[in-house]
């Protein structure tokens, strides 16, 4: 990877955004604490997961035991923005922090519009990116979904 700022491709790099949206049934606070709460974000997208939301706060995540994410949280706005670096253990042109990940969150009627944006991205691991972010937001789609069961039926009862 280039390291000289006026280097066109670290422009480039820097320019590199995957953006997707993503409506979820479920309160804006409910689907914020799938994104800082290590036992829920294991839920959806990790099988270890080291959290610590707040920023330079640690964010750890073993994504299926050879997968190592690591990076820290920049921002945490409860319950409408998180924003933290992820790059890979191991992984010389997407090291630990090398891009950063924005979610933010609006409220939607009695659900959550979910926006995802990745920066700065390799551009030759935007499509895997893409592929593995519409898999695991489906994930938490579903988590979140039975968040909102949940509460309907203790609301029901």
């Amino acid at each position: 990877m280039p390291t000289d700022p006026d280097s066109d491709d670290v422009i480039y790099r820097q320019n590199v955004i995957y953006r997707q949206e993503v409506r979820i049934d479920a309160p804006p606070d409910a689907v914020f604490g799938l994104l800082v709460d290590a036992e829920s974000i294991r839920r959806w997208i990790g099988s270890v997961v080291v959290a610590d939301p707040r920023p330079g706060g640690e964010l750890t995540i073993d994504m299926n035991g050879s997968d190592i994410v690591r990076g820290e949280y920049v921002v945490v706005d409860r319950p409408h923005r998180v924003v933290f670096t992820w790059g890979y253990e191991g992984v010389a042109d997407m090291g630990p922090g090398a891009s950063t990940v924005q979610i933010d969150l609006t409220a939607d009627g009695d659900g959550t519009l979910l926006e995802l944006v990745h920066r700065d991205c390799p551009p030759d691991r935007l499509a895997d990116h893409a592929d593995g972010w519409t898999h695991y937001l489906r994930r938490l789609r579903d988590v979140s979904g039975n968040l909102a069961d949940t509460r309907s039926r203790t609301e029901e009862t």
